[in-house]
């Protein structure tokens, strides 16, 4: 999959300390990265629908992990997957009168559009799951193999095949990612694409892990297991295993990933590796709303970052309210939200086109120190709120303070406020 031209992000002198994040499995504070290399997988699109505000806060939020880790010191490897063949894209498709492989296109095209603009730095790795056929096959083969798959017939037909499905049971960690009791799995399941009360099933949370052809649904060769696609999760595990190793750093997404997801895909690497954990630390970006609902896809309910962007909105601004929220909190998209970002963003900029101004190192030790104590961008914004109100007060005249402080906001938080086409 092609992704997106790299931001130049600009090296500051010194060094920004360790990144602590709210770990979701643990409920408490824990260190982001083990080693030099920090590794991260981030639940990529499934692209029927244009990137909504849910989807850009999401990845601003750990492209500022990135942004951190490199000032700490780390090289990053970083995968994020597009869920290229999934249900709701076969479903929109069918709804439009598209063809699915076209839609698919269309859309991670536009995403790419806007995450650049966004100055999200592009992942390390970023393949389609159409891509990755042979690697979930053999993923599930090696299941199948270690008696933790079973079959069950696709249809009444003898000849229709069998789809394949994971026994939950087989990992004795099941359900240490979510932390939630079975009632509360359940119900989420079944509104997140599971299928609970499919008969012939050990448990009804068994997962899918992959579905035999259907008549005009797309297929592949599956090898033993027969022509069909990919289950939802096992996708993300085979991806992470293949590029990241277990256990990595970081896994992350959306919080509404949490269950099932992020279970499935801890449970598949518990299963295919015989390791735990899966995941050091899972990192979950709170949900945004329109309107007192969840921006979703389902609902209709979206502000599009292309929308934004075409109607002259610099997406330096879109940034800002974005960090305007910290990661982990809901929140809601609104019109005063945004004048509010582009107001700061407009005082950040006279303040940084002048010739001198107040001593900046005190300020990028600020935005440091917020960074590194899970991520506090609002806390980070406020520290460059505070040297601007210098700015606007006595002043300074420290020569190219508002230049250091510029490039010290670009690196850290991903806003050129320098930049006034942005």
């Amino acid at each position: 999959m092609i992704s997106w031209p790299a931001p130049a992000v600009p090296r500051l002198p010194g060094r920004g300390g360790p990144i602590r994040l709210f770990d979701s499995s643990s409920g408490v504070l824990a260190p982001s990265a083990q080693g030099p290399t920090a590794t991260l997988y981030v639940c990529g699109i499934t692209p029927y629908d244009a990137t909504h505000m849910g989807h850009a806060a999401t990845y601003v939020a750990f492209d500022l992990l990135r942004r951190a880790w490199k000032d700490a010191g780390h090289e990053v490897r970083h995968v994020q997957n597009v869920t290229d063949v999934d249900d709701p894209l076969l479903a929109r498709a069918a709804a439009t009168g598209r063809d699915w492989r076209q839609l698919a296109a269309d859309q991670t095209a536009l995403y790419a559009r806007d995450m650049a603009a966004l100055r999200v730095i592009p992942p390390s790795f970023y393949p389609g799951v159409t891509e990755a056929i042979p690697l979930v096959v053999a993923a599930c083969e090696r299941l199948e193999a270690a008696g933790v798959a079973y079959r069950l017939p696709a249809g009444d037909d003898p000849d229709a095949g069998a789809d394949v499905y994971f026994d939950v049971g087989a990992d004795p960690h099941f359900g240490e990612v979510s932390r939630l009791d079975l009632a509360r799995m359940l119900d989420l399941f079944a509104e997140r694409g599971g299928d609970p009360d499919r008969p012939g099933k050990h448990d009804p949370l068994d997962a899918l892990l992959w579905r035999s052809a259907r008549p005009g649904e797309p297929a592949w060769d599956g090898g033993s297991l027969g022509p069909g696609r990919p289950g939802w999760h096992i996708e993300c595990a085979a991806l992470a295993l293949e590029d990241l190793g277990m256990p990595f750093d970081v896994q992350g997404g959306g919080s509404d990933l949490r269950f099932p997801h992020h279970e499935m895909g801890a449970a598949h690497g518990h299963a295919l590796t015989g390791r735990w954990p899966y995941a050091r630390v899972y990192a979950h970006a709170g949900m945004v709303a329109l309107d007192g609902e969840k921006m979703s896809k389902s609902l209709g309910n979206l502000v599009l970052v292309s929308t934004l962007r075409d109607a002259g909105t610099a997406p330096m601004a879109i940034r800002l309210a974005i960090l305007a929220h910290h990661y982990r909190d809901d929140w809601e998209w609104t019109a005063d939200g945004l004048a509010a970002a582009e107001k700061r963003l407009a005082r950040w900029r006279e303040a940084v086109g002048r010739e001198s101004g107040p001593d900046p190192e005190p300020t990028v030790a600020q935005i440091r120190a917020r960074l590194a104590d899970d991520l506090d961008a609002p806390g980070a914004l406020a520290a460059v709120d505070r040297w601007v109100d210098r700015m606007h007060g006595d002043g300074g005249d420290v020569p190219r303070a508002p230049a250091d402080l510029a490039r010290a906001v670009d690196a850290l938080l991903g806003v050129q406020p320098a930049d006034p086409n942005g």
